[in-house]
């Protein structure tokens, strides 16, 4: 059988991601998360975390946006009381009508 040496790869000084000083053979930056995988690689690009806009985001507008600028009914729940009371109110009468 072969034996195959497996290849400790270099953690940097210096996170690439972030910035931050690295502790000697951490896997993972312990301020951002980036490792061998998804910063750390010779040929992997720095980039200075999400690529957020830089606007303040207005929750009003999303909202607007994704479920059209129609809300609910107000009278909406109190019409699904009236209704299930008089769904009860009949069962209950179907119910004594039907002895």
């Amino acid at each position: 059988m072969t034996k195959k040496k497996r290849i400790q790869r270099r953690t940097p000084e210096v996170c690439p991601v972030c910035g931050e000083d690295l502790p000697r053979e951490v896997q993972a930056c312990p301020e951002c998360g980036a490792d061998h995988n998804s910063g750390w690689r010779d040929d992997a690009d720095t980039y200075d975390g999400a690529n957020l806009p830089e606007d303040s985001f207005n929750y009003d507008d999303f909202v607007r946006q994704e479920f059209g600028s129609k809300a609910k009914p107000a009278g909406l729940k109190t019409v699904w009381w009236i209704v299930g009371i008089s769904l009860v109110v009949a069962l209950v009468f179907y119910f004594f009508a039907a002895r």
